[in-house]
């Protein structure tokens, strides 16, 4: 499988490309190989490779710092989130979904509206869905209420005419957590 083969070039080009020699181009390189990590870890059912994606990005931010590559800091953070999401996902405890949520606010730190409008949406849409999990899994409303402010937010860039498809997917997101909380304030 061609994931699992560039697993095995990062972790190759990370005997070259030392933090200490080129330290830029090793965060680069461990966020990509976090990437590779999070696609193979959420196309298996176990959470190895989740976790090694966690720790790679976790290490990438040792060096893409928010002071340094604040772009490539918030890009990292996002990844970081994605893949403490799908974790969170798999395991019944909230404590890698919390991770999410701070990570993607992390990055909306970074990935603002008027600078990188379409980042900042994916963002915006990444930590609704985190917030609506953490959210399906309390009693209350507040997670659920935090993610329709978080979806709305992200369609105010995610438009039907700039971007159609993910337009429709915050759109989907958003209905299904608005169901949600009209069956909860209903009982």
């Amino acid at each position: 499988m061609r994931l699992q083969e560039a697993v095995v070039a990062y972790r190759a080009a990370l005997e070259e490309r030392t933090r200490e020699r080129v330290p830029l181009q090793w965060a680069m390189t461990q966020n990509n190989l976090g990437n590779a990590l999070q696609t193979l870890g959420e196309r298996e059912s176990g959470t190895t490779r989740l976790e090694e994606a966690v720790a790679a990005y976790r290490a990438a931010l040792e060096e893409r710092t928010r002071e340094r590559v604040p772009l490539d800091w918030a890009t990292t953070q996002n990844n970081l989130g994605a893949a403490l999401s799908t974790l969170g996902e798999r395991e019944s405890g909230t404590t890698r979904l919390e991770e999410a949520v701070a990570a993607y606010r992390a990055a909306l730190e970074e990935y603002r509206r008027e600078g990188v409008p379409l980042d900042w949406a994916m963002t915006q849409n990444n930590l609704g869905n985190a917030l609506y999990t953490l959210g399906e899994r309390e009693s209350g409303t507040t997670r659920l209420e935090e993610a329709v402010a978080a979806y709305r937010a992200a369609l105010e860039e995610r438009t039907r005419e700039r971007v159609p498809l993910q337009w429709a997917a915050t759109q989907n997101n958003l209905k299904v957590v608005l169901d949600l909380l009209e069956t909860r304030s209903r009982g």
